[in-house]
């Protein structure tokens, strides 16, 4: 992932409600993810296209990635979606029930038409897909690895538990089921092997900020990289679990200086607090100061 950028919070924004789409202004995500699909009723799915259209010029002034979420392949929707959508102003789009590399080749080969047709450089938009079906999760190694213009897989869980048949939360609301576990690990496991992003499922308790905090907790000690939020309300809470604080920027820091000076004296590993630090602890510290400095600057 060198050079790509922060992809911590994406916001959804339905694209038939144009009050929303114009507080784009107000809010800071990393990326805002223009929703044709989820969030939109059959019945105004025209309406939200032509809604978004009129709305990206605007929303591109605020220089935040615009990564527009078509309607699936299942559909009938996905070539008009599509026609309307793709164009310089986006970084990427966004789809779901991806279960197939063949899928995805379906969707990387409609998005190089139209970027032939509006004199795009061919690969430019990239694409962000969704596994929450069966077959998107049993087939998710080969779904990572089978497309470079694949920026990202991202986990949708109330999806996934709906083909599965099975409750989204178990016993009671906020606790999401342990059949979630699964899915949850195999996913950041073969996107970091792609070398791509891997994203988290939605927390839809929208006003439950500590159910936030623990699910997005969750999320990066399984290895996801970053986490689509429903609400501007959740995007402070998502982008600080998702950025190193400056307590393990701190700590990293004291590990590599620790290691350095045992280096220099011939030995391969030492000490910290009663912590051995070898050559992997020292790698992760360095890939952590790496990101802390990439989000808010050189060290001091």
């Amino acid at each position: 992932m060198i050079n790509e950028p922060l992809l911590r919070s994406l916001l959804f924004i339905p694209g038939n409600q144009p009050k929303m789409l114009s507080k784009a202004f107000s809010v800071y995500p990393d990326a805002f993810v223009l929703d044709l699909e989820d969030s939109v009723p059959i019945s105004e799915k025209k309406n939200a296209r032509e809604i978004v259209v009129n709305h990206i010029d605007k929303i591109r002034e605020t220089g935040i990635l615009i990564i527009p979420r078509v309607n699936s392949l299942s559909t009938e929707f996905i070539d008009d979606d599509l026609n309307a959508v793709v164009g310089p102003e986006i970084w990427g789009i966004s789809v779901g029930k991806i279960s197939s590399p063949e899928d995805l080749l379906v969707v990387d080969q409609k998005i190089s038409q139209l970027e032939e047709k509006y004199g795009i450089e061919v690969g430019k938009i990239r694409l962000l897909v969704w596994l929450e079906t069966v077959l998107g999760i049993v087939n998710s190694h080969q779904i990572c690895q089978s497309n470079d213009r694949l920026a990202a897989v991202c986990f949708g869980a109330e999806d996934y538990t709906n083909d599965m048949e099975i409750p989204r939360h178990a016993m009671s609301p906020g606790i999401d089921n342990p059949a979630l576990t699964y899915p949850r690990a195999v996913i950041p496991i073969h996107s970091k092997a792609a070398g791509i992003f891997a994203l988290d499922s939605p927390y839809f308790g929208y006003k439950d900020e500590i159910g936030l905090i623990n699910d997005c907790q969750n999320a990066k000690q399984y290895g996801f990289q970053g986490k689509f939020a429903i609400h501007p309300g959740q995007i402070d809470t998502i982008n600080e679990v998702f950025s190193p604080s400056k307590e393990e920027y701190n700590k990293a820091l004291q590990e590599i200086n620790a290691f350095e000076k045992s280096e220099a004296m011939g030995r391969g590993s030492t000490s910290l607090q009663d912590q051995v630090i070898d050559v992997p602890v020292v790698e992760r510290a360095l890939k952590l100061v790496n990101k802390y400095e990439s989000i808010f600057g050189q060290r001091e």
